[in-house]
């Protein structure tokens, strides 16, 4: 199957602006844009019968109106429509498991059930076995929010504890595609031994920030001899990795998260720090799965 990009249409302002986001996408990395709507009660494809007749008009006008669109701004780019008769979650996720990234609408600070198609977004994040980006829709309240070109750069937390070859490469090849900078993060709380009654016990502090400077330059290392043209910045924050993470998002174009392939049983499929940069961040999210 061609290589593409895919984003799940439902016409929602929300759904849009991540078709808009992922067509500059797919035009930067060379990849075939595919524009998904699915819904159960699509029927067989009809033929010879007046518009207002066909069962599947408004899905076909959702397709064709964000595609036309699309082609103006973006005239050498290969666009493709797919509808398909299928739960949107199933789509979705079968989606995901063919493209190298979905991309799909976020309404950011609401609650769970709010995000894109209802509450499936969240449960195609968890899941997906490729990346996943949730794109906001602008509201003339914020104002523009971040473009998914070179403003702002790439942002990715790193938690440190394992293996995340996946992550890095993933937002290093984003940061080299798109020529801007990336910046590491790494959250680190402080233990209860490192509060004193006077304020912070600057020694643990110290040691803490200089271990995980480590740790965090070691983890890039390799990836910054893979993409010596990617400017690199690392940082290690004392503070909770949710809190300093959507601190860091600021003025990002991208902010990359991780999400465990394999988490416990009765463990949440998103970690708290995906779950705070999805609610929080302006900027488009990228979750990314690795073991």
């Amino acid at each position: 199957m061609e290589r593409a990009v895919t984003v799940g249409l439902d016409g929602s302002p929300e759904s849009l602006a991540a078709a808009r986001w992922a067509a500059d996408e797919a035009e930067r990395l060379g990849l075939t844009l595919r524009l998904l709507h699915a819904w159960p009660l699509l029927v067989p494809e009809p033929t010879h019968i007046p518009a207002e007749m066909d069962q599947n008009y408004w899905a076909r006008r959702i397709v064709h109106n964000a595609r036309a669109e699309l082609q103006v701004h973006h005239p050498g780019l290969e666009i493709v429509g797919d509808l398909v008769a299928d739960d949107a979650q199933d789509a979705l996720l079968q989606a995901a498991s063919e493209s190298e990234m979905l991309v799909v609408g976020s309404r950011g600070l609401e609650l769970v059930e709010s995000y894109f198609l209802g509450d499936i977004s969240m449960s195609v994040v968890a899941r997906a076995k490729r990346p996943v980006v949730l794109v906001r829709a602008e509201t003339r309240e914020e104002g523009p929010a971040p473009a998914s070109g070179a403003a702002g750069g790439v942002v990715v937390a790193l938690k440190l504890h394992g293996p995340c070859d996946d992550l890095l490469e993933f937002a290093f090849g984003t940061a080299a595609a798109r020529h801007v900078p990336l910046r590491a993060v790494h959250g680190h709380s402080l233990p209860v031994h490192a509060y004193v009654p006077w304020g912070v016990d600057h020694d643990v502090t110290d040691g803490i920030t200089q271990d995980a400077q480590k740790h965090l330059s070691q983890a890039l290392r390799p990836w910054r001899e893979k993409f010596p043209g990617v400017e690199v910045a690392d940082r290690v924050e004392l503070d909770s990795p949710a809190k300093a993470l959507v601190r860091s998002a600021k003025g990002a174009g991208l902010l990359v998260v991780g999400r465990r392939k394999h988490r416990p049983a009765l463990a949440p499929r998103l970690g708290p720090v995906a779950q705070a940069a999805i609610h929080h961040a302006r900027c488009p999210v990228a979750v990314v799965p690795h073991d």
